[in-house]
């Protein structure tokens, strides 16, 4: 069997997570995919995939070929791709998600894109879970945090941080906040998918790490709810700094704990880890990229 195929053929099946969806993107038949693995493995001598009735799963050996592959694969994909990119155009639909929060430095972008390229219909999609880019067919997403999937690709756009908020009526009736450890007895407005649950992570000017287990009356995936309660003085506020920026020059919220850093995250572009990037994806990407810096002044 043709190795190229073989390859793209193996590294399919890792990222659907089996052979009947990778026969299903590939459009082949499941027969044919495993016989493309099994090409494989028998050549190297070696086992890349655990096989069950319910799942597949990549062996040690087989991550290592994988990692490897995949980058012999893109670079292969680049070299085609980018001779042809100065006459590509794009076109076509871009399909992609992205979250609720920064839909306000994404539309402008979005509005000059398509005047670039008329050619090209954007599908946006906008909420908190967590997709499967392959699965739903989104050529990518643009999110606050990386994703949990190692097997997809993400682009960093821009480093951001949280701010520790709360409203000044908050403050004023109950016990100061001089280090992190008060906010254990505070009620804090909890999001759902802040990468460390429930511990939330500060650093002190000497870049030392200083965490703390909190609680609070409310958990939830919208981040603006979370900012209407503090702007109602029901709790403390561990915010997106692109979130609350206009709350904290109105003084509806004030800053806490200043001589204390959150962790810093990045918005990232997000897309499968595939061998070719259509130019209509890429080029977006680009652009965002290149917007997002003149937003970084609201992101530090």
């Amino acid at each position: 069997m043709d190795r190229l195929t073989s390859l793209q053929v193996f590294g399919r099946v890792v990222e659907c997570g089996g052979f009947s969806a990778a026969a299903r993107r590939l459009n082949m038949s499941v027969t044919m995919v495993g016989n493309h693995i099994q090409s494989l493995e028998d050549r190297l001598g070696v086992r890349l995939l655990n096989r069950t009735t319910r799942k597949v799963s990549l062996t040690e050996t087989g991550k290592l070929y994988y990692e490897r592959s995949s980058q012999i694969l893109a670079d292969l994909e680049e070299a085609d791709s980018a001779a042809g990119a100065a006459t590509s155009t794009p076109r076509g639909t871009l399909k992609f998600y992205t979250s609720t929060h920064i839909t306000r430095f994404l539309s402008p972008v979005i509005s000059e894109y398509l005047s670039l390229y008329p050619s090209v219909t954007i599908d946006l999609n906008i909420g908190e879970r967590m997709i499967d880019l392959i699965e739903e067919g989104y050529d990518l997403a643009i999110r606050t945090t990386m994703p949990p999937d190692s097997s997809l690709v993400a682009r960093r756009l821009t480093p951001w941080r949280h701010v520790l908020v709360c409203s000044p009526d908050y403050i004023r009736r109950h016990p100061a906040v001089t280090a992190p450890a008060d906010l254990a007895s505070h009620n804090c407005l909890r999001y759902s998918y802040y990468p460390y649950g429930d511990d939330w992570r500060f650093f002190t000017e000497a870049e030392e790490q200083v965490s703390v287990r909190v609680g609070g009356n409310i958990v939830t995936t919208s981040a603006e709810t979370l900012r209407y309660m503090a702007q109602n003085g029901q709790g403390i506020f561990l915010a997106p700094s692109f979130l609350i920026m206009d709350d904290l020059v109105s003084g509806a919220l004030v800053r806490l704990l200043p001589d204390y850093k959150p962790a810093e995250f990045s918005i990232n572009a997000i897309y499968p880890n595939r061998t070719y990037l259509p130019t209509k994806t890429r080029i977006f990407i680009d652009l965002v990229a290149e917007r997002f810096v003149e937003h970084r002044k609201w992101m530090s």
